[in-house]
């Protein structure tokens, strides 16, 4: 791989690791081709946000390819992960402190199996009040971190496969299948709502975008070695 062909346009497969920020991972890749080929400048975005808690498949884009990166974003995502039953968190996942405890003594496979079928097909979610989206020019989080309450309205998702794969209460394993602007940690707290219990989202992995396989991407550090190697 030459500079040329990173400026005319590569589509570049990473694992994101545990406690990287999404813009991290743009920043250290550019870092590199930049070093490696010693250029002023270079064009890289990424096609869809992973929180830093979440791990797996993060699309880059490089030079020209930069232009196609909302057609990646628009794609279906398929993620892994853990909800945490009893418990909520103003955040919706381990990024905040627990807020509440719930007794989950009484909740049955049967009834979260059942839950989860409330989730599949077209439905209103609620994205996170700690959430990167605007309202009024400022970021959510920011209202969020400042203890001011702010209305935040919902919006439509597709979620096309929801499927339970591990009960050990209060751990609960999932597969999810959905469409963009979907919060996994929204999820969360509503499949909590769902059983009149709490829930929090423990751990995510991001397996696909469309066709694309987190099986095919390759963590920041192999990257780096593909490149010295050129």
């Amino acid at each position: 791989m030459t500079a040329e062909d990173y400026k005319e346009g590569q589509l570049i497969l990473i694992d994101k690791p545990l406690e990287w920020t999404s813009f991290q991972v743009v920043n250290k890749v550019r870092w590199l081709i930049r070093k490696q080929f010693q250029l002023k400048k270079i064009k890289v975005g990424h096609a869809g946000t992973l929180d830093p808690l979440a791990t797996g498949l993060l699309i880059l884009c490089t030079g020209k390819f930069t232009k196609q990166i909302d057609t990646y974003q628009a794609q279906v995502k398929e993620y892994t992960g853990t909800f945490t039953l009893g418990a909520t968190t103003p955040s919706y996942d381990l990024e905040t402190e627990i807020d509440q405890h719930f007794d989950i003594s009484s909740i049955t496979e049967a009834q979260i199996h059942e839950a989860s079928k409330g989730f599949v097909g077209e439905i209103e979610q609620q994205p996170p009040v700690f959430s990167a989206l605007k309202k009024d020019g400022k970021r959510l989080y920011e209202y969020a971190r400042s203890g001011q309450e702010v209305s935040i309205p919902t919006r439509k998702i597709n979620i096309t496969n929801f499927e339970i794969t591990r009960i050990e209460l209060p751990e609960v394993d999932f597969r999810v299948v959905c469409s963009k602007g979907t919060y996994i940690r929204s999820l969360a707290h509503d499949f909590g709502k769902a059983l009149n219990n709490g829930a929090y989202l423990s751990a995510l992995r991001r397996t696909k975008i469309g066709d694309f396989s987190v099986t095919d991407a390759i963590g920041v550090e192999t990257f780096e070695n593909n490149l010295k190697n050129v």
